[in-house]
């Protein structure tokens, strides 16, 4: 294009793409002013006012009104503000288009009444602050005479969701259905009942102290150490895994030592052994443990879930390490393993 060329305004809505009712409505609006007239009045312009309209219309598409426009043209506001301020207003935009497509989808996926529609969209659309408050009442309700260490209730109040501050469709969805389930009274009765049944013991305070559930999460710890070894397949027979197969052992004992009260003697230390070595699903011990896992996974698997798909975690049993007992198993019988 002539730098000096005038050009009609058919030509100029062409090249930018307005409207020839567009490019009028803004000279009239003192927005982008023709460059000159022909002799027979017809509005002219030249390549820069042509670069001005196709700016307009692009900040037009963005959503800028005409206000910022003329400021934009006028050098009384930077690109770089107006863009700043743009973003913004387009990224909230987006925010709510996703919360809409996720109540949407969610009415798709599963059976919603009419009223249940209204409650999703507000359930979305919470703030941070509304969030936490709903958690708040969930974990406050469930957890009400619980007898245990407060730092165990503190524990458990920690184990919720936090929605990042841009989170995809799957994860609002998962927040909906997350909502609607700390709501559910009948889920609150079972989690109550669960916590109330699980920690009735009179030493329930003492198993739940600071010191106890640090030595869980060490215990946790070494599980985890246990699973990844295995996963990236080092042999039982190996003397890494006999070293971290015996701090796991040696890890059981303590924390039943703890759930007893007492020291293991040498003959319950013996007896724990043989039943890593040689797990027997059918015994007591064992049936007892799974019932207890099912117990947990039964009444907040769900939650556990949800909450790992809200905070984009893996979605892992968190009561199962991953660890087989036969790899654990064998790295204890493994030579040179034990006393």
């Amino acid at each position: 294009m002539n730098d000096n060329q005038l050009y009609p305004i058919g030509d100029v809505a062409r090249r930018t793409g307005l409207s020839v009712s567009a490019i009028r409505f803004y000279a009239d609006a003192g927005v982008v002013e023709p460059t000159g007239h022909s002799e027979g009045g017809y509005r002219r312009y030249d390549v820069h006012a042509i670069a001005r309209l196709e700016l307009v219309r692009t900040l037009r598409e963005l959503g800028a009104s005409l206000d910022d426009i003329r400021g934009l043209l006028a050098d009384e506001t930077p690109l770089h503000d107006l863009a700043t301020t743009h973003l913004a207003i387009v990224e909230s935009q987006l925010r709510q288009l996703r919360a809409r497509r996720a109540v949407l989808r969610t009415i798709v996926n599963q059976p919603t009444a009419t009223e249940q529609v209204t409650l999703m969209h507000d359930l979305v659309s919470m703030s941070d602050d509304d969030r936490e408050r709903l958690l708040d009442q969930f974990w406050d309700e469930v957890t009400d005479d619980l007898t245990v260490h407060p730092a165990f209730t503190e524990h458990l109040r920690g184990m919720r969701p936090a929605l990042p501050e841009d989170p995809t469709t799957e994860q609002l969805q998962a927040w909906i259905e997350l909502a609607g389930l700390v709501r559910d009274p009948a889920f609150r009765d079972a989690v109550r009942r669960f916590f109330h049944d699980s920690f009735a013991s009179p030493r329930a305070v003492d198993l739940t102290s600071p010191s106890r559930l640090a030595r869980l999460a060490e215990h946790q710890r070494i599980e985890a150490e246990a699973s990844e070894a295995q996963r990236s397949g080092l042999s039982p027979d190996s003397p890494r895994a006999r070293e971290i197969a015996e701090r796991l052992l040696a890890s059981v004992a303590d924390l039943a030592a703890d759930y007893l009260g007492e020291p293991l003697d040498e003959h319950a230390r013996d007896e724990l052994r043989r039943t890593m070595t040689d797990p027997d699903p059918t015994s007591t011990a064992h049936q007892h443990a799974d019932r207890a896992v099912s117990a947990f996974t039964g009444v907040l698997g769900t939650y556990l879930s949800l909450t790992a798909t809200i905070t984009g975690t893996p979605d892992q049993d968190q009561m199962d390490t991953g660890v087989s007992e036969e790899w654990l198993a064998a790295a204890l019988a493994a030579p040179g393993g034990g006393d």
